[in-house]
């Protein structure tokens, strides 16, 4: 078993050598080339005076340096610290000081608003992929091309500190979780034993990088041999003729991805045949699209859940085992799952009824750095750390995400969740994709709005939404209006942004 994250790219040059470990934007390296690079970046690093423990941060765009910049700060002993490369220069600022992170690999297209904010931040080194460094500014080819390539060794403890992963901040300033090194390992673990991962797999994605979901891809991927095909950016033209190209066994995504591809017109050209199984997961996704997905790819699609919080995955349908539609699946083996009565989260609610989903194990993060009152308020003294999901779970043990509690709506003092009706709405035959929000209302307090993005070619009809939503949901979870949109606000990672749909409001 590895010890620490720094171990995972010499263990796969030792088994895997040559074999082709990623493809992106058109180049490969193999296994043994990308610890190399990674030996030679940690080698730079500590000769900036990168000590371990010491903060990494990791912003930029789907990229080979990108990967090596991760998996070189690693073999240092530092603590990485991957954010959202959509950030603004004002949300990296904050985020530098809240870690004190000493350093900071870039994209190029970066490095002039870094540069201008450095003042106002703990960091010494801006360290820039690409060409053109500007001045004040390292070049990461550079430190590459003058180190030395090989490998010190280091003792890092397992249970220390190996991420900070800060959260979307949709109720004030984003949160740092701090995870583990043996928390990512044993999740990226975890995740390919569910999912059935080896090395005879090719998969392909464009999760980003410092999203959870895309690191533990990348982790699991690594761990046993995969070949990684990624892209800078998603697009569903590009991933089906990367998929036909590379032979590709897997591919990997949030529900939008997946529905952009079946609302291709010509998604009957690619040969998919290769497909073994693919994996959604990031938000709920309709039973009607998974099941359209299913028979497009003829392969099983398999949902999973997981967050930052917990380095990636928590729950998955497993590939050999039976998978339900719907269902987030099962925990995995290292975690505890139950549902927790919503005004006490103490109180075990019993199957089929709706409460929050609480967890516990050695996935949970060991808190919020620097933030002790956030942290007692995600964990209980007993572990179970609070996911804010609203769920449920059958008799059977699969657990299903109704929502997030923070984006129900109360009408007339009934809950709706957004996550109902747009599993009802995606299931009309003119809907390519939705998304639900609340709309201020003088008498019930809100009301459901649904945005709606229509499949290629189909034409808009809201009566015959509505009178389809009248004969699947109750009165009072009917949408009250209906929006056609050209597209639908989405995080970098693909995930519906509910909180941004009354900015498409006329």
């Amino acid at each position: 078993m590895l010890q620490h994250l720094g171990e995972v790219l010499p263990r796969a040059a030792a088994r895997f050598g040559d074999k082709t470990a990623i493809v992106i934007e058109g180049r490969s390296f193999t296994y043994r080339e990308l610890d190399r690079l990674s030996n030679r970046l940690a080698n730079a690093l500590a000769g900036l005076g990168i000590a371990p423990g010491e903060r990494v941060t990791l912003y930029g765009a789907n990229s080979w340096e990108w990967i090596v910049g991760y998996h070189g700060a690693l073999k240092t002993g530092a603590v990485v610290n991957p954010i959202n490369v959509m950030l603004t220069p004002e949300e990296v600022t904050y985020v530098a000081n809240d870690c004190g992170a000493r350093a900071i690999l870039a994209g190029a297209d970066k490095g002039e608003a870094l540069l201008a904010t450095q003042k106002d931040t703990p960091l010494e080194q801006i360290i820039l992929f690409g060409d053109d460094t500007p001045s004040g500014a390292k070049s990461f080819d550079a430190l590459l091309a003058a180190a030395r390539d090989d490998a010190r060794d280091r003792h890092v403890d397992p249970a220390s500190t190996s991420t900070i992963g800060y959260t979307s901040g949709t109720t004030g300033h984003p949160k740092g979780a701090m995870t583990t090194h043996r928390a990512v390992l044993l999740n990226a673990a975890t995740a390919a034993l569910m999912t059935v991962r080896t090395g005879v797999d090719t998969t392909v994605t464009a999760m980003p990088l410092p999203h959870v979901y895309g690191s533990i891809l990348m982790n699991a991927a690594f761990m046993t041999g995969m070949t990684l095909v990624m892209m800078a950016r998603f697009d569903a033209e590009q991933a089906l003729t990367l998929i036909e190209r590379h032979r590709a066994t897997m591919f990997e995504g949030v529900p939008t991805m997946h529905m952009y591809i079946l609302n291709l017109p010509g998604l009957g050209r690619y040969d998919l045949r290769s497909l073994t199984r693919c994996t959604v997961g990031g938000q709920t996704m309709p039973v009607s699209k998974m099941e359209e997905a299913e028979a497009r790819y003829d392969c099983p699609l398999l949902e999973l859940w997981g967050m930052t919080e917990i380095a990636g995955g928590g729950t998955c349908n497993p590939f050999y085992g039976e998978r339900r539609l719907g269902s987030i699946g099962l925990p995995f083996p290292c975690l505890q799952c139950r549902i927790a009565a919503l005004d006490d989260p103490a109180e075990t609610l019993p199957d089929g009824e709706a409460g929050e989903l609480v967890v516990r194990g050695p996935l949970v993060m060991q808190g919020y750095y620097g933030n002790e009152r956030s942290t007692h308020a995600a964990i209980e003294p007993d572990g179970w750390l609070h996911t804010g999901d609203i769920a449920r779970r059958d008799k059977d043990g699969y657990f299903y995400v109704v929502d997030r509690r923070n984006d129900m709506i109360i009408t007339a003092g009934f809950k709706v969740y957004p996550a109902e009706i747009e599993r009802v709405v995606a299931a009309h035959p003119a809907v390519a994709m939705v998304a639900v929000g609340s709309q201020p209302d003088p008498l019930k307090g809100e009301v459901a709005k649904a945005y709606v993005v229509l499949r290629v070619g189909a034409a808009g009809d809201e009566a015959s939404i509505l009178a389809h939503c009248r004969e699947h949901l109750a009165a009072y979870k009917v949408p009250r209006m209906i929006q056609f949109v050209p597209d639908v606000p989405k995080t970098s990672t693909g995930k519906i942004l509910r909180r941004e749909l009354r900015k498409l409001d006329p």
